[in-house]
């Protein structure tokens, strides 16, 4: 079928022939230079015709049956979607459907002007759901004429309306520039031979008003990482739509600042951090649009004119395993790195009342991998499609391809995985992370996974914006998350967030001190005045510690974790506090979901299961949650439990969420320091997954474990069994075997064959000198970064290590002999 590109491509050429025969007759020469001309500009237009094809495929999916399941019951829903969108449209002044008002009364950049250009994104979205339903085989209304006349009635109204070269935006800039640009290119493409040129010709003129060149022109502002690859999104689509050359090549060039590791603010971080926003962790969020995106683009231009070839993209290959995996758990992205979306459960506009979750926020990732295996090494994408496999084999409680929120593109790649006999799934790997450049680690065992979140000078304590994620103040305050590989994988995804006390959440410490609905401002803006939060790992076991400062509060605190092989040691000292508010150290809050029947056993005697329920402990040794894990306690511990059953709406923590009051119940358990503490300490040991019977023997192993130090100066734990030793050195000191002469945190792991691995680093970043004395005996070291300046071995150990401000806190691992 001749396109239209190529009937304007002949046009073009026809002038040319025409203006030549104008001058006179052509010499030999100059015909074959007009026919050379002729056939470059064919060639081009047949580019833009294959990249129209491309995209069309990459929006509509492929290599999937649409008589086969899951695949016909989601077509079905896409026409019974898009009758019901179309019956309801309604072109007025102001809207295209009566419940998306975009007209805004008193245009700005306040709330409701948010809400008036979210409108306006939502609207263009709704256009390519029909766009969809029009295009897809087997939605029973693929190729309908009246919705085909809706779909082009629905473009010129909006266009009309507002998005157009004469509008001045409102509200969000990201309506204007992404949402909306996006979702009209979209449609461009899958109805391309519906439209005219002049229909064309002023949607394109709307996105090069909105869209310049010079939304890329600079990487700052809101034109970096994920944020970018959106904008070259659009520029790419809107060159291919148009048939510009010079878009589609700036397009791709404007990704290459998006590549390059960086050191601070937004992007990828050598550790595998990512953050947006210039403060925020955001893998799960902004991190899921860049991969996505970038997943797209490289699939649109490969083999193309303009296919990106700057070798920084294999930075982007290489972070699947380095950033993206170690946040990928049974299938969900956990939720220490998805920023505010975490808030986004049912919205107050669904009707469909999918619920938004850590599960369905991780699916969309897994089929970026497989899209972004398509461009990377066989090896590479190999594995990919194994660990994709193994994540969908295993995600029981939301699995992915019955994701009702997961788009027939990315079902179909998850399929394919499924299907391919080739492939083997891989297991949940082993380790631990450390992620400096964001505040955050991961410590994966068999059988479970968990996750910290921190925050410095650098790491914001939450974010909030749009008025979402309300009451997230103390996600960032030592927010101890963990999952079992068969169990619990809802306890963040089944209406956590609007129902549980955002006050109690697990592994923080927090003044009862109430907090205003988004309190410390937007967009991250809120950072601790500390620098000493990071820690060191061999990436199997870990020390990690926070200096804790409180949100809008008097609190300070100091808060360790020793990542060991079955467990998670947690100490907390130095809590002190002038709020006049009670100050809790949260050691668990469990959703126990609707019901919450799960036995609760202290010290061996079952309590009552009764909602509500509270009780103090004094001097307890061990708790145990039935299906969950077991909680031991040092020396005993003073400790409250609470059965709670919790009212809560997702409009409560986000002013555009659903009013629909939920019920879920807890058990928790926290360390009550009193009003205004002045040296309040805890210690409690989290063995996931244990039985009541392997808590009790834990507890009663008193030498399996010894505490150093538990102090405002230093924490410290040794675990002789392991060959584990892990110190935080607040101050200098000597704790146990091991003198620092400055802050740092300390970690030793001795074999079984005679070595030891002492890993050491600079959580402040600011140590212009550190000389660390182990007293063992030492007869050689075997390995050691440039950082250390000078080893002396024998009855001691003394390392010297030269300036480790630049090392970003990352550790520095010495292996020795041990004498």
């Amino acid at each position: 079928m001749t396109t239209r590109w190529s009937r304007r491509g002949l046009l073009a050429a026809a002038a040319s022939t025409g203006t030549a025969v104008a001058l006179g007759v052509p010499s030999q020469s100059n015909a074959a230079s007009a026919a050379s001309a002729s056939a470059a500009q064919t060639a081009e237009a047949d580019e833009f015709t294959t990249l129209r094809a491309k995209w069309r495929t990459l929006i509509l999916g492929e290599g999937f049956s649409p008589t086969a399941e899951p695949f016909r019951s989601r077509l079905t829903e896409l026409g019974t979607t898009a009758s019901q969108l179309q019956s309801a449209m309604a072109p007025a002044s102001g809207s295209l459907w009566p419940d998306l008002v975009y007209a805004d009364p008193e245009p700005d950049t306040d709330q409701e002007s948010y809400g008036y250009s979210g409108n306006l994104n939502a609207s263009y979205n709704r256009l390519s759901t029909l766009a969809q339903a029009y295009c897809q085989q087997g939605t029973g209304r693929t190729g309908d004429a009246a919705l085909k006349t809706a779909i082009l009635t629905g473009l010129d109204h909006l266009h009309t309306e507002v998005y157009n070269a004469g509008q001045t935006r409102y509200g969000n800039w990201y309506s204007w520039q992404i949402g909306a640009p996006q979702a009209l290119l979209d449609v461009c493409v899958l109805m391309y031979d519906a439209l005219s040129a002049t229909q064309l010709a002023n949607y394109l003129a709307a996105v090069d008003h909105f869209v310049p060149d010079s939304a890329v022109a600079s990487y700052s502002g809101t034109s970096t990482g994920a944020n970018r690859v959106d904008l070259c999104r659009v520029l790419a689509l809107r060159g291919i739509v148009g048939a510009s050359s010079a878009k589609v090549a700036l397009a791709r060039d404007a990704l290459s600042p998006v590549f390059p590791y960086v050191t601070s603010g937004d992007g990828l971080y050598t550790d595998g951090s990512f953050v947006q926003h210039t403060t925020v962790p955001y893998t799960g969020s902004y991190g899921s649009v860049l991969l996505g995106g970038l997943g797209m683009l490289f699939a649109l231009l490969a083999g193309s004119t303009w296919q990106v070839t700057d070798a920084n993209r294999q930075i982007v290959l290489d972070a699947v395993e380095n950033a993206w995996a170690p946040f990928l758990y049974n299938g969900l992205v956990m939720d220490g790195v998805s920023g505010r979306a975490v808030s986004r459960g049912l919205s107050a506009a669904d009707t469909k009342q999918i619920q938004q979750n850590d599960h369905l926020r991780g699916h969309p990732i897994l089929a970026s991998i497989v899209l972004l295996g398509q461009g990377a090494s066989a090896a590479e994408n190999a594995r990919w499609r194994g660990l994709v496999k193994g994540w969908i084999q295993r995600d029981y409680y939301s699995p992915p391809l019955s994701d009702p929120s997961l788009g027939l593109t990315g079902l179909a790649r998850l399929q394919s995985v499924v299907d391919d006999t080739t492939v083997t799934a891989i297991a949940e790997p082993t380790g631990h992370r450390l992620f400096t450049g964001m505040a955050r680690a991961t410590h994966r065992r068999p059988g479970w996974a968990a996750s910290i979140s921190m925050a410095d000078r650098r790491i914001t304590y939450y974010e909030t914006g749009n008025g979402e994620n309300l009451r997230g103040w103390h996600t960032g305050s030592g927010m101890l998350y963990w999952w079992g590989d068969t169990y619990a994988n809802g306890q963040y995804s089944d209406a956590f967030w609007p129902t549980v006390d955002p006050y109690r959440l697990p592994g923080t410490t927090a003044s009862r001190k109430v907090l205003a609905d988004a309190a410390g401002g937007d967009w991250g803006a809120s950072l601790p005045d500390v620098n000493w939060v990071g820690g060191a790992t061999d990436g199997q076991r870990a020390a990690i510690g926070q200096y804790l400062k409180g949100l809008q509060s008097t609190l300070m605190a100091k808060k360790s974790w020793f990542c060991l092989d079955d467990s998670i040691l947690c100490l907390g000292a130095g809590i002190k506090c002038t709020d006049g508010t009670t100050v809790e150290s949260t050691i668990e809050n469990r959703n126990l979901g609707p019901t919450g029947s799960h036995a609760f056993t202290v010290d061996g005697t079952v309590q009552s299961a009764a909602y509500p329920w509270s009780q103090t402990f004094t001097g307890a040794g061990w708790a145990h949650i039935g299906g969950m894990g077991g909680y031991v306690f040092p020396g005993g511990a003073s400790f409250t439990a609470l059965r709670d059953s919790r009212d809560g709406k997702w409009s409560d923590i986000n002013k555009g969420g659903s009013t629909t009051v939920l019920n879920r119940k807890y058990l928790t358990l926290y360390a009550d320091h009193g009003t205004n503490p002045t040296d309040g300490t805890y210690a409690y040991l989290l063995m996931p997954g244990a039985t009541a019977a392997q808590t009790q023997a834990r507890a009663t192993a008193t030498g399996w474990l010894t505490v150093l130090a538990n102090t405002d100066d230093h924490q410290g734990v040794t675990v002789p069994s392991s060959g584990f030793t892990g110190v935080n050195f607040w101050f200098g000191g000597t704790v146990g075997d091991l003198v620092a002469s400055d802050p740092c945190c300390v970690m030793i792991s001795e074999k079984s064959d005679g070595t030891a691995v002492i890993c050491v680093s600079d959580p402040k970043r600011m140590n212009t000198g550190l000389t660390l004395t182990w007293n063992r005996a030492v007869s050689s070291v075997v390995s050691k970064p440039s950082t250390v300046t000078s080893a002396t071995t024998g009855s001691t150990l003394r390392l010297t290590f030269g300036d480790m401000t630049g090392l970003a806190g990352v550790t520095q691992k010495i292996t020795v002999t041990l004498g």
